[in-house]
């Protein structure tokens, strides 16, 4: 048969169809149309078809197009507020918005003394992680004071990274699978090994969690720390109340005015509450250890060049610890020391901090405005403050820590 016999003959079944449908007559109709349609659906009879069953097909899509607009689930709202670049930072690196700036903007804490903390005397944020973003901001900018510090609460902390507000989050934050991966950030060394604990009255009678059977226990609010509670007390079969604020100020006041038998928090969070209750002596934290918490600076996706920056800043204050190097003979040792592995961490061999974008010796500026990572530790948290937290696995690891820094070469 010629084409234009094909394509009449399909153009006449195409109205029969059309018409026997109308009529009632669907029966024989969709014989012939199923089996003709197929035969000729990738000749030139396309333009034909379009005709007759383009405006019915436009109008669902349209319709389908406003409904998902008008009604987006909330996968696809998760997806884009986790997995969208920040607007001002396409096409440009974060090294280079923060150098052009000359200000690195870091998120942490206002609450925890000794970690991130707004200090009402000084008016100044002080702490070990806002140690951490001082190191990164002599590093990238040769200045360790050129930081502003966004305070952020637990909830808001992932979104005002994600959207690019701060350049690097400092927040005594938990490194986990989800915040690693579905949340789009990359998390660097692990700065502080902490667990998570439970604080009580020590007139309340309770030594253990199992003595806290249909306890009230105050938990804050979008944290890993929710989650281990709801998850060890159902293991141990213990039955709770749970008062979930938002802010730790309130947790503790919760805490200290009776509105709950127990505050649970990584345990050097506990070791630091305890310092600002009106009567510290007043609360104990129990012996147990709930979970893990590996405490860290984090970055967001997409950007490997300042997730580098950030991670082996980390490891450099590791690795000056490690090899005796610290803020007052680092600029010596650098001038004097013809050890291959000294000269290789600040920058006197070697062409390490070029590789980052940053100048060879951006190690020496760290060590020498900051500190090493037992200067950073000791200043905030050792013996001579008032938490005097044992090092523990935040020891080097030639000490039995866990602190230990792969080599700069």
């Amino acid at each position: 048969m010629s084409r234009k016999n094909i394509f009449v003959t399909v153009f006449t079944l195409l109205a029969l169809s059309l018409f026997a449908t109308a009529c009632g007559g669907g029966e024989v109709v969709e014989k012939v149309v199923t089996v003709e349609v197929e035969k000729v659906v990738t000749v030139e009879v396309e333009k034909e078809v379009e005709k007759v069953v383009t405006v019915e097909v436009e109008a669902e899509v349209e319709e389908a197009v406003e409904e998902v607009a008008a009604e987006p689930t909330e996968e696809m709202a998760e997806t884009t507020e986790e997995t969208a670049a920040p607007a001002a930072q396409e096409g440009e690196s974060t090294l280079d918005i923060v150098r052009e700036r000359g200000i690195l903007k870091c998120g942490g804490n206002a609450n925890v003394p000794g970690f991130g903390y707004l200090d009402p005397d000084t008016n100044e944020f002080v702490g070990f992680d806002i140690d951490y973003c001082r190191a990164i901001a002599a590093a990238v900018l040769g200045d360790s004071t050129a930081i502003e510090v966004r305070p952020t609460t637990a909830q808001e902390r992932f979104p005002v990274l994600q959207s690019g507000e701060v350049d690097v989050l400092v927040r005594n934050t938990t490194w986990t699978i989800s915040r690693d991966t579905a949340l789009g950030f990359n998390f660097v060394p692990t700065t502080f090994y902490d667990g998570q604990g439970m604080m009580v009255k020590v007139d309340s009678g309770i030594e253990k969690l199992a003595d806290m059977e249909g306890a009230t226990i105050c938990v804050q609010q979008g944290t890993t720390t929710e989650k281990n509670l709801a998850d060890v007390f159902r293991k141990m079969g213990v039955n709770y109340e749970p008062l979930v604020l938002a802010e730790a100020p309130a947790l503790l006041d919760a805490f200290d005015q009776g509105r709950c038998d127990g505050y649970t928090t990584d345990k050097s969070a506990l070791v630091s509450q305890t310092t600002i209750l009106p009567d510290p002596a007043s609360a104990t934290i129990l012996e147990e250890t709930m979970s893990k918490e590996p405490l860290g600076p984090l970055t967001r996706h997409g950007d490997d060049q300042w997730f580098d920056i950030v991670k082996w800043v980390t490891f450099g204050t590791f690795q000056a610890e490690e090899l005796g190097i610290n803020s007052e003979n680092v600029e010596e040792i650098a001038a004097t020391s013809e050890d291959p592995v000294v000269r290789n961490l600040l920058g006197t061999e070697g062409e390490h901090g070029t590789t980052l974008g940053l100048d060879n010796d951006f190690m020496v500026e760290v060590i020498k405005q900051v500190g090493n990572y037992g200067e950073i530790y000791d200043r905030n948290l050792g013996p001579d403050t008032p938490f005097d937290l044992p090092r523990g696995l935040n020891a080097q690891y030639t000490d039995g820590g866990l602190i230990y820094s792969p080599p700069f070469r």
